[in-house]
C-alpha cells in the first residue's frame, strides 16, 4: 500500500472533503492547495494520468498526519519546563504503518479497546498484545512492525466504524 492509497483509504473512511484535506496539510505543515489534493487523491490505472497524480511522499504524508491530529484534536501548548520531544517520522517504508495506527489513535482519540473493535469489524482478531507491538517504540524488543494487510484492515475497519 503506498501514500497515496493510504490517504485515499482514510479521506474516504473519516469522510473529509477536498478543501478540508488542504487545511489539514496546513496544520500539519505542508502547503498544499485543494488542486493539488486533488491531484494527490487521483488514482492513477493509465500510465498518461500518473503523470498528473502527485506522488505523497513520507514528510507529506506525516504532515497529513500531524495536521488531522491538531484538526481532530486542537493544538496542543507545551507545558512549562517541557522539553520538546522529536516526534517519530516515516524515515523508511517500514514504519508508515506502525505510525498511521499511533497517530490515527491519537487523532481520534481511541482507546486500546476501540482499536480493536476496529480490527474486528473488518474481520481480523488482534490481541491487545499484538496492538501493543505495533504501537511501541521502534527499537523496542517487543517493537513489531505492521504489515500492510493490517493496516488496511483497520482503514477498512474505520470505514465501516465512522461510514456504517
Amino acid at each position: 500500500m503506498d501514500n497515496n492509497d493510504i490517504l485515499i483509504r482514510l479521506r474516504y473512511a473519516l469522510e473529509i472533503k477536498n478543501s478540508e484535506m488542504a487545511e489539514i496539510f496546513k496544520l500539519g505543515g505542508a502547503e498544499v492547495s485543494v488542486p493539488e489534493v486533488v491531484r494527490i487523491l487521483k488514482k492513477s490505472d493509465d500510465e498518461e494520468e500518473s503523470d498528473s497524480q502527485i506522488r505523497l511522499t513520507n514528510s507529506m504524508l506525516n504532515s497529513f498526519l500531524n495536521g488531522l491530529i491538531i484538526y481532530k484534536r486542537g493544538k496542543q501548548e507545551p507545558k512549562p519546563g517541557q522539553t520538546n520531544l522529536p516526534e517519530p517520522s516515516i524515515e523508511n517504508n517500514t514504519n508508515i504503518n506502525n505510525i498511521l495506527l499511533k497517530k490515527i489513535k491519537i487523532a481520534l482519540s481511541l482507546t486500546t479497546e476501540d482499536m480493536i473493535d476496529v480490527f474486528k469489524k473488518a474481520g481480523l482478531n488482534v490481541s491487545k498484545g499484538e496492538l501493543g507491538a505495533f504501537l511501541r517504540k521502534e527499537g523496542h524488543k517487543k517493537y513489531k512492525v505492521c504489515l500492510d494487510n493490517f493496516a488496511r484492515n483497520f482503514l477498512k475497519g474505520l470505514t465501516i466504524k465512522y461510514r456504517g
